[in-house]
């Protein structure tokens, strides 16, 4: 890639950012009501809306789409250039009121996230980067976790596997653990060094992870799936079984940490 190849594409996800503060000013957290998908997700109308102005501000001819709240449109499969986008992560802390959801892009270039931007208005914290670029956090560069142990080290948990008893295991271990929601917003904390690691052992969609691996991985950090592998994106079937985040320098002892819960499956299953 030429130095600064995406500095376009950074310049979209921005303006998109931007765009959806406009709709956040229309809703409260903590006041609005949600309807219920299958599989008990909530959703509500600022989802619907940001979904709408994300489009109008990303989308151009000839590049796919995949997002929480559209409908998934198969001639993605087709595309090189690919947006994977959740317009409202943490839809419960929202709907909660707790200040925890994001607005989440992600731009995947040949299978590979190269990009993304993560907004969370109620904090008022922009994470944006590109692999050719590096990340900012607020306009200012940043980079992730030093730290060469996960002595003392802080991870996020997600609060509701917490609630579900998943992270028991690791209870007793030598880090922090802090709970708390949306998975994209967990891994903007990562790239932006203001956590050491996350990780989630439960199926995440590829909208749920791609903007924030996209920041991890620009940053300089380690950024990888269940199967030991490299994430790849805008998969026909966009659910991955989890994913592991953290510092570039925590990657073995993660893995080794994780090691019992991780897997061996054909690379070839979901394309």
């Amino acid at each position: 890639m030429e130095p600064d190849s995406y500095a376009a594409i950074l310049e979209r996800i921005q303006a998109a950012l931007e765009a959806s503060r406009a709709i956040f000013a229309r809703f409260t957290p903590g006041a609005i009501e949600a309807e219920y998908k299958t599989g008990h997700d909530p959703v509500t109308e600022a989802d619907r809306a940001l979904d709408a102005v994300l489009r109008k501000e990303l989308l151009r001819e000839g590049e796919g789409w995949l997002s929480e709240e559209s409908v998934d449109d198969p001639i993605r499969l087709q595309r090189s250039c690919v947006w994977v986008v959740d317009p409202l992560d943490g839809t419960r802390e929202f709907v909660k009121g707790i200040p925890e959801f994001c607005v989440s892009i992600g731009y995947v270039k040949d299978g590979r996230p190269v990009a993304g931007g993560i907004f969370n208005p109620a904090t008022d914290e922009t994470f944006l980067g590109a692999v050719d670029s590096g990340v900012t956090y607020n306009g200012r560069p940043s980079r992730p976790s030093q730290r060469q142990s996960l002595d003392g080290a802080l991870v996020l948990a997600s609060r509701s596997e917490v609630k579900r008893g998943e992270w028991k295991p690791f209870e007793n271990t030598n880090f922090r653990i802090r709970s708390m929601g949306s998975i994209a917003y967990k891994l903007a904390l990562v790239a932006a060094g203001l956590a050491d690691v996350t990780f989630t052992l439960t199926p995440k969609n590829e909208w749920d992870v791609v903007a924030g691996a996209a920041l991890v991985k620009s940053a300089g950090g380690f950024v990888g799936t269940l199967e030991k592998t490299d994430l790849t994106a805008n998969r026909r079937d966009p659910l991955l079984s989890g994913l592991l985040a953290s510092g570039p320098f925590l990657e073995k002892q993660l893995l080794t940490l994780l090691q019992p819960h991780l897997r061996i499956t054909n690379p070839l299953a979901s394309l």
